[in-house]
């Protein structure tokens, strides 16, 4: 009795988590079923589950239909089970599709389970290779083409924003040459790179790299264990990208994807206008009033309209086939003459012989990128846009006599700026490998893989004499010419084996890896030219260099990695699995006495409910708990830290002759190594309901040792007063979880949800040891900028970093000049204010970060929609600290600055750095929408189907922040949260597209 209730209570939560999730599966009766008395045993059934390939399945379900009575196959695949009249049999199988059998009065059925095609695509790629989704024990996750974010992509790291728990990616700036910033799971190094190492398919590039159309699958290593076989190149975490290939179909396509793109600035700053300032004037405020009217952000922009087509052709049989690609873009920025062209190029090739027994790839990549740059080297010069905000609207942008410039430090005319500013960046990528795969046997791949890749950067820039460096610096012309080159080599040899026996199987890899890296640049200035026709093209023309007032300059580094390393997995039943790997590393950026570190890492996986007391639990379709512990590493960014380093100073004079001056900048540490990260990982992977509920949860702890940073030295004994050591360790704790919800799903009708949460907390443990000590237990760090020249952030032994420090305002005096709060709690003007009574005023970093995607599809329409938000961070917004101050008349200013402060009277204070700055940064943002038709076409020789879009992105935020854009902030290094005042600002941007396969 004590079990028929239980069932009875089980059965009744199932029905109901079905019913508010709208799933068919509560079928009528159900319920009845459960508490029905016990099933008469008319039947012993026995027999067989094979795959559709012939090989015997151990582990499969065999549930009675509309019972908790079931069993598994054992090892041969068999299994026997006693089944009433009448009854049917309902066969699982990860991987496989269910089958439903009526048994009638037979006694042997032999079942056939034909591979799930969905489920086979639930392959994820781990480092070296591929894994089935559920043999993985480690923190990995993977999107595919079909659950990319829809519409416009900068790049490819947009593709997956707000798809992977614990990954964070924002867009920072709308400059269209900017790429995404990423972070995984929280700030691991003082010193290092933050961004996650990126590989496309296996090798070594950048987001620009490979074009977003062009993209099958991502998939990312999040965790040590998973990431550890990369050694000193994982610790941020790795991102594997696909490209899509032909995977043997004897067929040729042609598919097209092309988009238009217009853009707007996601939200105006509201300065005042011409006739605000007429209206102040008559106030009593001491503007000045030109006679005009210009509205200076509208003068230097414009609607940008951006469009993107890519071509992917793909022939052949399963003996030899390819697949090629063109991809133009040609991305246009708000602000005028902002552009960024690009066209990439791919082909993959692929032939086998000798009965598949040996396999050939060749594959490459051609990039080409030209835009426009407004800045010496940069795409566009930032201090343009500070200009428009700061002019004063009255005055005019030119008179008969051309432009019009004022005299004011740092006030220029940004019209004239961008239109006296030329110059051009090219870039060239050739990206070439090949692999051949040989197996001699069965199950044995012997793999040789070669790529190199060339990337060549020539830069120009010019200012016209009728610039304002001639107006106000004399420079009379001024021009700038660069390069930049860089070769990486890279060559593997890897082994792998597989077997399954019994209950059995197992997998192993061996390899070795050899990366070489070279870079060279040269840079050169000059000015004072006789004409402006030479541009940046003539550069000898220039008088400056001969007076040896302008700078030239060139450089070479270069650094090598070599690694062996080896991974073995287990697995037993589906239901118990290990992986265990590790590489032995070595670097030449190393010191002598550490050129080489090991990195090992173990994890494990238990399928719980293949367990004997969970057969009875139908409501588990699959459930995984795994853990893992691993090692990483990160390696110094410059060649040549742990040698000693001179530098050329300047030139002097010494009776008669110029003498160039040598000094020390760099003391030699031939201890010098990694930063070692330990991480630890526990996991659960579920799916519950007919897999209608699925996701994973993992919690995670990542300490960082080792980490590099400066110490003050004495001058004796060491030749130069600092040097970078091995010192410092930092933690990072957090909770990750996905879920994933079918709530309806019928004929016509399905609707796919997901939901993904992340939070993490990091913490400074320690910067000092035996030998090196900071003479503080904090450090300052960030800046304000001119003209308030102070640090926002401090970072202390033992709390985390991004912490907001400065003055905590409390009030304004009568004057409207600012009441901060002291050391001891007392209420002081801030003039009398001293650096010990600065606080902590918040952090950058967000405490939690949650995003909802969306996906519905009702006949031939889909809407997928994306929302992003995060909360529990501080940003420090510059618009408001520099221009929200009606005392600095020389500028414009926003339109708030003449606001009552605290409601009292107008701010009456010097510019300063002061919490009534910093704000609230919490958002959540509805950030695509993406409405779809796929027309029902009849077959045709040419025209295989079609979709047509229309998308928006960044569409609406809703937040308490008072700046553009609460995403649009950095969050990396060691100051996150500053909303930069001089920045090329955030868009928003609604895109048409189609897609057509031929």
């Amino acid at each position: 009795m004590r079990k028929l209730l239980r069932k009875h209570l089980f059965g009744k939560q199932v029905c109901l988590i079905a019913g508010l999730l709208m799933v068919d599966t509560c079928l009528p009766g159900h319920l009845n079923s459960v508490i029905a008395k016990p099933i008469r045993s008319d039947v012993r059934v026995s027999g067989k589950v094979t795959s559709d390939d012939g090989e015997a399945l151990p582990g499969v379900s065999i549930i009675i239909k509309g019972t908790t009575t079931g069993t598994v196959t054992g090892s041969d695949g068999s299994y026997q089970l006693s089944v009433p009249d009448g009854g049917v049999l309902k066969f699982s199988f990860i991987g496989y599709t269910t089958q439903e059998i009526t048994v009638g009065r037979q006694t042997l059925v032999n079942v056939v389970l034909a591979r799930d095609q969905k489920q086979l695509d639930e392959v994820v790629v781990v480092g070296y290779g591929t894994q089935r989704r559920g043999d993985v024990t480690s923190s990995i996750a993977s999107v595919k083409s079909e659950d990319f974010i829809k519409g416009f992509a900068r790049d490819p790291a947009q593709l997956i924003q707000g798809k992977v728990a614990g990954l964070s990616i924002s867009t920072p700036s709308g400059n269209p040459t900017a790429n995404t910033q990423i972070s995984l799971r929280g700030i691991t190094s003082l010193k290092g790179s933050t961004t996650p190492l990126i590989l496309i398919d296996g090798i070594p590039g950048n987001l620009n790299t490979v074009a977003p159309e062009d993209i099958e699958s991502i998939d990312i290593l999040k965790d040590g264990s998973a990431a550890a076989i990369y050694g000193t190149r994982g610790t941020n975490g790795v991102i594997l990208i696909t490209t899509k290939k032909n995977r043997g179909a004897s067929r040729s396509t042609i598919d097209y994807n092309g988009y238009l793109s217009v853009q707007s600035i996601a939200r105006r700053p509201e300065f005042l206008t011409g006739d605000d300032y007429r209206r102040l004037i008559g106030e009593g405020v001491n503007f000045v009033n030109y006679g005009g009217s210009t509205d200076w952000f509208k003068e230097i922009t414009r609607t940008p309209v951006s469009h993107v087509h890519n071509l992917t052709f793909q022939g052949g049989n399963s003996t030899t086939n390819f697949t090629a690609s063109l991809n133009y873009r040609d991305l246009q920025g708000i602000f005028l003459k902002s552009d960024n062209k690009q066209v990439t190029g791919r082909v993959d090739v692929n032939h086998s012989m000798f009965d598949g027994r040996l396999r050939a790839n060749l594959s490459a990549i051609s990039r080409s990128r030209n835009y426009w740059t407004g800045g010496d080297g940069s795409s566009f010069n930032n201090y343009v846009y500070r200009q428009a905000v700061i002019r004063n609207p009255t005055d005019s942008v030119r008179n008969a006599r051309g432009w019009i410039e004022r005299d004011g430090y740092f006030y220029d005319n940004p019209v004239a700026y961008i239109n006296e500013s030329s110059g051009e960046n090219k870039d060239r990528e050739l990206r070439l490998n090949g692999s051949l795969t040989w197996s001699p046997i069965d199950n044995l791949n012997i793999k040789l893989l070669v790529s190199g890749n060339k990337f060549t950067q020539i830069r120009g820039y010019a200012e016209s004499k009728r610039h304002v460096s001639t107006v106000k610096n004399g420079r009379n012309g001024y021009a700038s010419r660069g390069t930049d080159a860089w070769n990486d080599n890279l060559t593997e040899f890897t082994t792998d084996y597989s077997k399954t026996f019994g209950n059995h199987r197992i997998s192993a890899l061996g390899g070795y890896s050899y990366q070489d890296y070279d870079v060279e640049s040269f840079y050169m200035q000059n000015w004072d030219f006789p004409t402006d026709l030479y541009s940046y093209n003539r550069m000898q023309s220039g008088n400056a260099l001969s007076r040896g007032e302008a700078v030239m300059n060139s450089g070479k580094s270069s650094w090598k990695l070599i690694g062996f390393f080896g991974r073995v997995n287990y697995n037993w039943a589906n239901k118990y699995m290990l992986m265990a790997s590790v590489r032995r590393e070595g670097s030449s950026k190393f010191g002598a006495n550490h050129k080489w570190g090991w990195f090992p890492a173990i994890s494990a996986g238990w399928r719980i409910n293949q367990e004997e007391f969970m057969k009875g639990v139908t409501l588990f379709n699959d459930l995984k708990l795994r853990g893992g512990f691993g090692i990483t590493g990160v390696i110094p960014d410059n060649s040549y830290q742990s040698l000693t380093s001179l530098n050329y100073g300047s030139r002097f004079l010494s009776n008669g002759v110029w003498i160039q001056g040598l000094s020390p900048v760099r003391n030699p540490n031939p201890d010098l190594r990694w930063e070692r990260k330990e991480e630890f990982n526990v996991g659960l992977d579920f799916a519950l309901l007919d897999s209608r509920i699925s996701g994973s949860i993992d919690v995670y702890q990542r300490t960082t040792k080792d980490a590099l940073w400066d110490y003050q030295v004495p001058v004796p004994p060491y030749l130069f007063n600092s040097i970078q050591a091995n010192v410092g360790v930092i933690q990072n704790k957090g909770f990750e979880a996905l879920v994933n919800i079918v709530p309806f799903k019928n004929s016509a009708i399905q609707w796919n949800t997901n939901v993904t949460y992340s939070t993490n907390s990091n913490r400074l443990v320690s910067l000092s040891n035996d030998q090196f000590r900071t003479t503080n237990n904090f450090f300052l760090t960030g800046g304000t900028g001119e003209p308030v020249q102070e640090s926002t952030h401090r970072v202390e032994i033992g709390g985390p970093i991004g912490n907001f420090f400065g003055y905590k305002v409390v009030d304004i005096d009568a004057d409207g000049r600012w009441l901060v709060e002291s050391a001891k709690g007392e209420i002081i003007p801030i003039k009398n204010a001293k650096p010990d009574d600065k606080k902590i005023l918040g952090n950058g970093l967000p405490k939690h970060i949650l995003a909802w995607n969306n996906s519905v599809q009702y006949k031939s329409f889909d809407l997928n929609v994306t929302m992003r938000g995060a909360f529990g961070f501080q940003i420090l917004n510059f618009q408001r600290m520099f221009y929200e101050n009606p005392k600095v008349v020389q500028y414009n200013m926003l339109k708030s600055a003449f606001d009552p402060v605290f409601g009292k009277t107008r701010l009456n204070n010097d510019l300063a750095y002061v919490d009534y700055y910093v704000e609230n940064g919490d958002y959540w943002k509805i950030d695509n929408v993406t409405l779809g038709y796929t027309p029902k076409i009849a077959k045709t020789k040419w025209l295989r189907g079609a979709r047509f879009y229309v998308s928006g992105l960044n569409l609406l935020t809703i937040t308490g922040y008072k700046g553009i854009d609460p995403e649009g902030v950095n969050r990396s290094g060691l100051s996150p949260g500053n909303d930069e005042r001089d920045k090329y600002p955030t868009t928003r941007t609604f895109t048409a597209g189609v897609n057509l396969g031929f």
